[in-house]
């Protein structure tokens, strides 16, 4: 797996993240199961006819894609406005993913543009990213298109528009996520796509799916940039 990083990030110039899963766990202390029945609560309040699976969600992104395929756009509003408001309550509470900051700031010693790329709402990454003294190393953040969960990931047009903002082209980025949306919507992007499989039942998942590279550890990134850091001093003391 060492040999397969080394060899991917030979070829890149920008490093992409999802948030949820690579950065942090956002619902760490305030539960996805949580949120999502409060989504559900307030669709039943709006007087909406729900189908029975949707009442036993437990992934509020979810009920935010069948609201906006179901409901009128008034309604998709509500749901939206709800959950960005439960995303920044979430982040005080978010649990840091281990060799998360460091895959940060080691990326950003070697030279490389980081970008967070979300279908979390871009205030809530960028709350969580002041709190944790990350917002100067990272730039843009892409978070979820407002009321318009058609354009979430694995939809490819927030990897594009990021990687259009770094201007690096698509085949020299590399995007870091967590789920097969990532990898579907990282595909489809033409950029790089290494699979965190931070549970190992999604590790053959993502092979199947053609992630460049599965990782189970952030830790994997962090010590290839950091010995990539370590390198190039070593060549500019040679130089100098």
């Amino acid at each position: 797996m060492t040999t397969d990083l080394d060899r991917l990030f030979a070829e890149v110039d920008a490093v992409l993240l999802d948030f949820d899963g690579p950065v942090c766990g956002i619902f760490a202390g305030y539960p996805a199961r949580d949120v999502a029945a409060e989504l559900v609560e307030l669709l039943y309040r709006h007087g909406v006819d729900l189908p029975p699976y949707l009442t036993s969600e437990t992934d509020p992104l979810e009920v935010l894609r069948w609201t906006g395929s179901a409901c009128d756009h008034a309604v998709t509003r509500s749901v939206e406005d709800a959950l960005c408001e439960a995303e920044l309550q979430a982040v005080a509470s978010a649990a840091p993913t281990p060799y998360g900051r460091e895959v940060i700031v080691a990326a950003r010693q070697a030279g490389l543009p980081v970008a967070v790329v979300s279908n979390n709402s871009a205030g809530a990454v960028t709350a969580y990213l002041t709190e944790h003294r990350l917002a100067g190393h990272v730039a843009p953040v892409i978070g979820r298109a407002y009321a318009d969960p058609d354009r979430m990931k694995p939809n490819p047009e927030p990897i594009s528009r990021a990687v259009r903002l770094l201007g690096v082209p698509p085949e020299r980025s590399v995007l870091v996520g967590d789920s097969l949306s990532d990898i579907e919507g990282g595909r489809a992007a033409g950029v790089h796509v290494i699979a965190y499989a931070n549970r190992p039942q999604k590790a053959n998942p993502f092979r199947q799916a053609g992630a460049d590279v599965v990782i189970t550890s952030m830790g994997s990134i962090a010590e290839l940039l950091v010995r990539s850091c370590e390198e190039q001093e070593s060549l500019g003391g040679r130089g100098g």
